[in-house]
């Protein structure tokens, strides 16, 4: 027994928590259900069933029953955005309640999925998702943990794919190094899509062109990535660095050179494996925007976590491992 509730109510309770838009709207089904608990409860039994099942996370240690053996496996972060409700310095409100602010911060998310021959999700693997609050190194070492239980080092090719975010790129290389994976097995890769974007962008400074041109400019680009060629792509780019927006432009052409080890577009289809990350982007969606994010919605930062965690792994389909971790010896042990 936690909380004075049987694991199935908690786990009940927690599941709606994660599953609907809102904790009242927990109260409401479950009311609907003929249990009848106040809000303050149904937080209370939630936030406190995560909190176990981060705590068994972080203390197990054990290999997954999931093997990624012979398998390939795609790996990815990216960040979402919600408003946390931080105190605020200052004498209270007319009411006596505490000012606060209400300031933009990223939750980091992660995603763990294994593809088939033909570089489609495998639909018998869920996938392995996750978030924080907590910065890039705590995301890195929540991958770095389900990475080794995973025994990644038993893949046939990992694939690293994200956006262009430094953060991301400038620890991937302490991963893959930490996790003991072979130069052979990994493969690095910027979004398509994103690269894409960028074009758009620098055609976008052209301000003497026609809107024509810079489509027709834009998709030759396209092609020319599409087909290995990021040299001639940087200079295309580079013949553009004259007038007004020059140092604009310039920006963006430092952006594929850092990157341009990273757009092995070629390789990576004829291997068919994915060039995009709509994994990342779908799962930010829907983990953090559908649930987070919204007018006049502010976090307590231990709530969020809490909300991230839950609904990760009932988005990712893996809320029966998450109820394990939750009712675990090892979380009565700990507390």
């Amino acid at each position: 027994m936690y909380d004075r509730c049987t694991p199935a109510l908690a786990a009940e309770v927690s599941l709606l928590a994660a599953m609907l838009g809102s904790l009242h709207e927990a109260q409401n089904v479950l009311a609907d259900r003929g249990v009848d608990l106040d809000i303050k409860t149904v937080r209370t039994i939630a936030y406190r069933y995560a909190a176990r099942a981060r705590l068994v996370q972080q203390v197990e240690r054990t290999t997954f029953a999931d093997t990624v053996a012979g398998r390939r496996v795609v790996i990815s972060s990216d960040g979402g955005r919600l408003r946390l409700r931080e105190p605020k310095r200052g004498p209270k409100t007319k009411k006596g309640r505490r000012r606060y602010t209400g300031a933009w911060r990223e939750p980091k998310v992660l995603i763990v999925y294994v593809v088939d021959a033909e570089g489609q999700r495998e639909s018998r693997f869920a996938p392995f998702s996750d978030a924080t609050l907590k910065g890039p190194d705590a995301v890195f070492a929540l991958l770095r943990t389900y990475l080794q239980r995973l025994a990644i080092t038993q893949a046939d090719q990992v694939l690293f794919i994200a956006d262009g975010a430094p953060w991301i790129w400038k620890r991937v290389p302490l991963l893959v190094h930490a996790l003991g994976l072979t130069v052979a097995q990994v493969h690095e890769l910027l979004d398509f899509y994103h690269a894409v974007q960028r074009l758009g962008q620098v055609a976008a400074l052209r301000k003497d062109w026609s809107a024509k041109a810079r489509t027709r400019w834009r998709t030759q680009q396209r092609h020319l990535l599409l087909q290995g060629e990021v040299e001639q792509v940087i200079a295309a780019v580079q013949a553009l660095c004259r007038g007004r927006n020059s140092k604009a432009i310039r920006t963006q052409a430092s952006y594929f050179i850092k990157n341009q080890s990273r757009m092995a577009y070629a390789k990576l289809l004829a291997m068919k494996l994915p060039i995009g990350s709509g994994a990342i982007e779908s799962t930010v969606r829907r983990v953090v925007n559908l649930r987070l994010k919204g007018p006049s919605l502010f976090w307590c930062r231990a709530s969020a976590e809490a909300i991230l965690l839950l609904r990760s792994y009932y988005k990712a389909g893996r809320w029966n491992m998450l109820k394990r971790m939750a009712t675990s010896p090892l979380a009565l042990l700990e507390t």
